[in-house]
């Protein structure tokens, strides 16, 4: 875990999913990435439904920063939640118009996988209590992160791609992450054994559909009817 904060809760989320971040970085979407051979209309693909991913996960992050009570809590979530919208508004545009897509007439409708992933975020945040809103959100934080960092290192030869790796692998993103990482901790020396078990299956589930958000792109998923 390369986003360490060196204590005993977070160090224990990260080691349960480990096998679901390797398939992750494992996937051939990023290893298409890092090597260059995703062919461009499956990052478009990808790119379109990230965009409409992130209007949701700005929701969710905004409903987090609701059952929130600590003020600094709530001040993360929603800069998080006015940052998703921001990068919406800027790379998303930036990375479809690099590669000859023209972002006012992308995809408007979600994959299956994309909207299994979007309803189990916003149902899961809007109910709260607020650590089950924050195990929901984590996954995209702490995925992105880690993966991020370790393509970063790896690089891209196609540019769009690049960029894309520049965004998470920012270490003004690792430090948003780092924040949310220590309320996490924090949470977890709050909570009950079974509480920190509800937490961790949560986020485990956020780690899974992560992988599926990728590998929808990869099969440039439809809906079946």
């Amino acid at each position: 875990m390369s986003t360490d904060t060196g204590t005993a809760f977070t160090q224990a989320l990260w080691e349960e999913i480990t096998p679901i971040f390797e398939a992750i970085v494992d996937h051939p979407f990023l290893a298409g990435i890092a090597d260059g051979s995703l062919p461009p209309e499956r990052f478009v693909y990808f790119v379109e439904q990230d965009r409409l991913y992130l209007r949701a996960y700005s929701r969710a992050l905004s409903y987090t920063a609701g059952h929130a009570e600590d003020p600094g809590d709530t001040a993360v979530f929603t800069g998080s939640a006015s940052n998703a919208i921001a990068v919406e508004a800027g790379m998303h545009r930036e990375l479809l118009s690099g590669l000859g897509a023209d972002p006012e007439a992308s995809r408007e409708e979600l994959s299956p996988s994309g909207e299994l992933y979007v309803q189990t975020i916003l149902s899961q945040t809007a109910r709260g209590p607020f650590a089950d809103a924050l195990a929901s959100v984590l996954a995209c934080f702490w995925i992105y992160a880690e993966v991020g960092k370790e393509m970063k290192q790896k690089g891209s030869p196609e540019p769009s791609y690049q960029r894309w790796l520049d965004t998470y692998g920012d270490p003004r993103f690792a430090e948003t992450v780092a924040q949310v990482l220590a309320i996490v901790e924090r949470v977890g020396a709050e909570s009950s054994e079974s509480q920190r078990e509800r937490f961790a299956a949560i986020f485990a589930r956020g780690c899974r559909l992560e992988w599926m958000f990728w590998d929808c792109a990869w099969r440039e998923e439809t809906w079946p009817i």
